[in-house]
């Protein structure tokens, strides 16, 4: 069973507030892999005081990030079951947590942040790390000359 919307309602709007999309179906999850091109972020958001201390305020951060993913989306554990269900299917691999951060490349899996990687850092620490991701993994492919 979900939880209240009332009550989950304040921590969605952290991420769309900074422009983040709301996935709340499984079938928006599955026309966002099929239709991005290049790199795409879902964020698993939650209740828990991890997502509202560290996770939420260190993706934030981490999306000031000059070179950062070319769609951010977010669905909600516990709100949004089935889009959950859908979004942690394209996390091959892994096992589900929540908070947890996944970018896509074209549909593939190409970083993942779990949950143990967010409870023990700082929002700081959190940003730092997505922003070394996105500069890895969502950097524009240089041309190179032959």
């Amino acid at each position: 069973m979900p939880y209240p919307e009332i009550m989950i309602r304040p921590m969605r709007e952290d991420l769309t507030r900074i422009g983040v999309e709301e996935l709340r179906t499984a079938e928006a999850v599955d026309e966002a892999v099929k239709n991005t091109r290049g790199t795409l972020m879902i964020v698993v958001n939650s209740v828990c005081g991890c997502a509202a201390g560290k996770a939420r305020p260190g993706i934030a951060q981490a999306l000031q990030n000059e070179i950062r993913p070319d769609r951010v989306a977010t669905v909600f554990a516990g709100g949004d079951i089935e889009a959950t269900e859908r979004a942690r299917g394209y996390f091959t691999g892994y096992r589900p947590s929540s908070p947890s951060v996944g970018i896509l490349r074209d549909g593939e899996l190409v970083y993942m942040m779990e949950r143990y990687q967010i409870e023990g850092r700082g929002p700081e620490q959190i940003a730092s790390e997505l922003k070394r991701a996105f500069d890895e993994v969502c950097a524009p492919a240089t041309a190179v000359a032959g």
